[in-house]
């Protein structure tokens, strides 16, 4: 794709959901502000939500649909705040129309729906990518420092985890047909961190879940997010990595992320990180903060492509890297088998 614009702010860009939940859609528009685009519409079905919208950008373009806005809007970015499971078919509707687009994380939920969304890129010649402004959150640039040093020799494996014991909550993200499962809201940021630190291929993917404790509870009913699920990844070089998300774990691990080296072991919080290293019979253990996170960097990125053709950083082909992990993942949890990777 040939850069298509002289300057940033002639990238006109539009958001499809204002939602109230964690004002996704202000950031973003705030954001690629900041990188010199130019906020231009807002497509939301609720009015209320579009009146805060209007106030916050004054002179925006409001729109109670991606269909109207795509008719009748000059914008020639648009970013998906959706459901996961809106995020391939509004894709392809703004792709198909020419539009470039930024999806929310995740890419989608399934490796399908990821190859229909980069080859309908690829049709219209325009942009598709997804927002991972964690890539640059300040615990993963601590890490790959830290692996790149050789403190903590090479890495062996690599294990995510986050829950605990407590009942999903009453939200979208608790439908397991709308969100993808209990993997998808948390682990595809931790996977998109392992894959930026294990430096190899995937091999193979096997899953594991528990479902139906929480169902009974739940306004989903047979639809609520699995009880617990695990995947397990394993890549050419030998190096492993574990994700589980839990809500049945009473006694919840220490640490996000810990990487576990021939010589020593790093082991992270947002905030904090720990290195541990093996000499002998003596340790050493070191703590500190993490640094700030840059997540600048990704619309800095994103109009320096379409201006100056300056490689993507989080291109399709990265972003359906650990959404192919997951969809394998949920496939060989129901068939009770190890699957092969397709997409390395």
């Amino acid at each position: 794709m040939k850069p298509r614009f002289k300057n940033a702010a002639d990238i006109k860009v539009g958001v499809v959901g204002y939602g109230g939940a964690f004002n996704m859609g202000r950031m973003h528009l705030q954001d690629m502000q900041k990188a010199g685009m130019t906020p231009r519409a807002v497509a939301e079905p609720d009015a209320a939500r579009l009146a805060v919208a209007a106030q916050e950008f004054p002179g925006i373009q409001t729109y109670a649909s991606v269909d109207e806005m795509l008719k009748k809007s000059d914008v020639n970015l648009v970013v998906l705040i959706t459901p996961h499971n809106t995020h391939a078919p509004l894709a392809l509707q703004c792709l198909k129309a020419g539009r470039h687009v930024v999806c929310e994380k995740p890419f989608a939920i399934t490796t399908k729906e990821c190859n229909a969304m980069i080859a309908a890129a690829k049709k219209s010649g325009v942009m598709v990518s997804t927002f991972h402004n964690r890539h640059w959150d300040g615990s993963v640039m601590k890490a790959l420092e830290v692996v790149k040093s050789g403190v903590i020799g090479d890495i062996v494996r690599i294990e995510c985890h986050a829950g605990q014991w407590a009942k999903p909550g009453d939200w979208w993200r608790s439908s397991r047909s709308i969100s993808g499962g209990i993997l998808y809201d948390w682990g595809v940021h931790f996977l998109e961190y392992a894959l930026q630190l294990v430096d190899s291929e995937i091999s193979e993917v096997t899953g594991f879940a528990k479902q139906g404790f929480w169902a009974a509870q739940s306004k989903w009913g047979k639809d609520t997010i699995e009880d617990e699920g695990q995947a397990v990844v394993r890549f050419r070089n030998g190096v492993w990595v574990t994700l589980t998300i839990t809500h049945i774990d009473a006694n919840p691990k220490r640490g996000m992320m810990e990487i576990t080296g021939t010589k020593g072991t790093f082991l992270w919080e947002y905030d904090r990180h720990e290195i541990i290293v093996r000499d002998g019979d003596r340790t050493t253990v070191t703590k500190g903060p993490n640094p700030k996170e840059q997540w600048d960097k990704y619309y800095a990125n994103v109009a320096a492509h379409l201006t100056k053709g300056e490689p993507l950083v989080i291109t399709a082909e990265w972003a359906r890297r650990p959404i192919h992990i997951l969809d394998l993942a949920v496939q060989s949890a129901k068939q009770g088998r190890t699957l092969k990777a397709k997409y390395a």
